[in-house]
């Protein structure tokens, strides 16, 4: 039987939109891709998105997607694999739709982290953020340009990790 490797790891997803996709005239900005990939996947990568997620990997974490856009899974992994990077997960607005909001009647918050078991999650939206004690996950907010925003992040990811997973730390 094949042994799930991410059945003992934390989980961390990361929005999109405003987080890992930024215009290059508020944030630093990773490289465009070259002709004529950078007209295929015009989005344009914060500065350290690839350092930050093979870091986190190398650290034992699970990194995710979790974006309220419709880009398709194919789509997300081919321009990050391009940049380096390799998703464990990614939960698009289909995904979503499909699997959470599915036929409840009652209109559920645009991302539920918990219910695919991530522990931490990166988002730029405040009602996303403000979301996540109610509905039992941790976030952090990341919008504005900051140069130390990779490190801050481990330092999330490690402290969640000491208290909610001691087994992990």
């Amino acid at each position: 039987m094949k042994k799930n490797r991410s059945a003992n790891r934390m989980r961390i997803s990361f929005d999109l939109d405003e987080v890992l996709f930024v215009l290059p005239e508020t944030h630093k900005t990773e490289p465009p891709l070259i002709f004529p990939l950078n007209k295929i996947f015009r989005e344009r990568l914060r500065y350290g998105t690839p350092e930050l997620i093979n870091r986190l990997q190398e650290l034992g974490y699970d990194v995710w997607v979790y974006t309220s856009s419709f880009r398709t899974e194919k789509y997300i992994r081919t321009l990050f694999r391009l940049y380096g990077v390799k998703f464990d997960g990614i939960v698009n607005a289909t995904r979503h739709l499909k699997e959470v909001q599915r036929d409840n009647k009652t209109i559920l918050p645009q991302k539920l982290p918990s219910r695919y078991h991530i522990s931490l999650h990166i988002d730029d939206e405040a009602i996303v953020c403000s979301l996540g004690r109610q509905y039992g996950y941790n976030v952090y907010q990341l919008d504005a340009q900051d140069d130390n925003w990779k490190e801050k992040i481990i330092a999330r990811a490690e402290e969640i990790k000491r208290i909610e997973h001691p087994e992990l730390a």
